[in-house]
């Protein structure tokens, strides 16, 4: 896989310097055509022919000078090194010897020992990508003479291998044997809000938002006394029908309970209650208590849905304490 990058790398950056020697070639050529063209043309005219004036012989001699001196010979050479380097890079093979590869293998063979059974794909290709890391910093400071212990690789060694390890290592683990499959990194994009969690959680309640007055709570049910039963007086949202609530406690006569609970039926599927009523979608109780108190708060406990079958896990109803 690596080689194969490696030649179609060489093959468009070849494919792109030809490209432009192609081009400066094409210039010259033109350019020479057109002034031997004009040269055949004055030196070889014949006697009926057009006559041309000195002047006019030395513009075009002027224009001659001025079109070769135009040609990229600069451009042209080093088009043509380039070449001759592509192609030695590509022809190049950063051969090691058996001997040198047969350590190379059993070296790496002992780092990935040394990781035990259990060692996944991501710890192995750490392993070995580390040991190559060691061993060109090896190379290295054997060769600026950093190194206080005497290598036993010769120059011309050491610099094959390090050639191998930096520019033919895939090539390197194919000889020796060994396959190191391609490291894809497959990244999770995290394109949740920071508050994804908490909305989430947080029930969506059709209609308008309800105001701070009104204290809702979700998934509860307030005791107390009616003072407008919810069997006929439905309401299209809680907000409705908290608002409801204050405006009973607003208009109250005096010597009237005045509503301070109001208890609302949000779910389209109706709403329990150990009653024998059904409770349907929309229901606006607006109750009156001097201290209210909860009937049920959240979940139904265990105990209460062994005695009542048809009790869900959650308390359907939401309720709201005004100030009296």
């Amino acid at each position: 896989m690596g080689r194969r990058a490696a030649e179609e790398y060489g093959r468009r950056i070849s494919k792109s310097f030809f490209s432009y020697k192609s081009l400066a070639i094409s210039v010259c050529s033109l350019n020479l055509l057109f002034a031997a063209l004009l040269l055949s043309s004055a030196a070889f005219s014949s006697p009926s022919g057009v006559k041309y004036t000195k002047d006019q012989i030395r513009s075009m001699e002027e224009s001659i000078r001025v079109r070769l001196a135009a040609v990229p010979v600069e451009l042209v050479d080093l088009a043509k090194k380039l070449k001759e380097e592509l192609k030695e890079e590509g022809e190049r093979r950063w051969e090691l010897q058996a001997a040198q590869k047969w350590e190379v293998a059993d070296e790496i063979l002992g780092r990935l020992k040394g990781l035990g059974a259990d060692a996944n794909e991501t710890q192995q290709r750490e392993a070995v990508e580390s040991w190559r890391s060691e061993k060109l910093e090896q190379i290295k400071r054997a060769a600026t003479g950093n190194m206080t212990s005497n290598s036993s690789i010769p120059a011309q060694e050491a610099k094959m291998l390090e050639g191998a390890l930096q520019s033919d290592w895939f090539n390197l683990l194919e000889d020796i044997g060994f396959w190191m499959p391609a490291n894809v990194n497959n990244s999770e994009i995290n394109d949740e809000p920071e508050n994804a969690q908490e909305l989430e959680d947080r029930e969506i309640i059709a209609g308008p938002p309800l105001p701070p007055e009104c204290h809702a709570e979700l998934h509860t049910d307030y005791d107390g006394a009616a003072v407008r039963w919810g069997l006929t007086h439905h309401k299209e949202s809680a907000a409705d029908c908290c608002q409801a609530c204050l405006d009973h406690a607003k208009n109250a006569k005096e010597g009237e309970k005045k509503c301070n609970i109001w208890v609302y039926c949000p779910s389209e599927f109706g709403c329990y209650s150990p009653d024998i009523y059904e409770h349907k979608h929309q229901e606006c109780w607006l109750k009156q208590a001097e201290k209210p108190r909860l009937n049920f708060k959240d979940k139904y406990s265990e105990p209460y849905r062994n005695s009542h079958p048809k009790a869900p896990v959650v308390v359907p109803w939401m309720s709201g304490v005004i100030a009296a």
